[in-house]
């Protein structure tokens, strides 16, 4: 990544009630369902944004299926059309 990029941020509170900083480093759509991935210094996360409108959240992916299937159809989209 390029340090002149500018990126999105959303701040996730965990379960210990610590927030924590993320960059929004892609956000799509799978089988009618919305997708968010998240990256820190320390982890990246794939999480599924649930509700509409000003009342969405963000839910984690539990069902390691669901996450390899939805990280692979990324990755192939990914490789299909490559960022600048």
């Amino acid at each position: 990544m390029k340090e002149h990029e500018e990126r999105d941020y959303i701040t996730i509170e965990d379960e210990e009630g610590k927030e924590k900083a993320y960059a929004v480093e892609a956000l799509f759509d799978m089988d009618d369902r919305s997708y968010v991935l998240l990256s820190s210094e320390h982890e990246t996360l794939l999480m599924r944004v649930e509700g509409n409108g000003g009342d969405q959240y963000l839910v984690g992916i539990t069902d390691p299926v669901e996450r390899e299937s939805i990280l692979n159809a990324y990755e192939i989209a990914v490789d299909a059309a490559p960022a600048d």
